[in-house]
């Protein structure tokens, strides 16, 4: 999608406390309230392809996702999480105060 240049969300959606202890995010990424998923999804673009992802790419990403889809929005959990993307040595940057 990003060598297409396609319109796209990234969005961390790491639980509170282990985005705040993490140290790094996806470049471009937002963070999100997994828990209050409900509470934004209506705010993402309808017409973009979203991206989420967690620490391991597992239940909080996975269920994030569903949630998303049912709202009618183009999104897929990046498989691994962060912690694949960095294994794979991907970039990242540090993550915004």
């Amino acid at each position: 999608w990003l060598a297409a240049g396609a319109k796209l969300v990234l969005l961390d959606v790491r639980r509170r406390k282990a985005y705040e202890t993490g140290t790094d995010i996806l470049p471009g990424a937002e963070w999100r309230d997994p828990e209050k998923v409900t509470d934004w999804a209506g705010t993402l673009p309808r017409d973009a392809e979203i991206v989420v992802y967690c620490v391991f790419g597992h239940n909080v990403s996975e269920d994030t996702a569903a949630a998303l889809g049912s709202h009618g929005l183009k999104v897929n959990a990046l498989a691994g999480g962060i912690s694949a993307w960095r294994a794979i040595g991907a970039p990242v940057v540090a993550r915004p105060a």
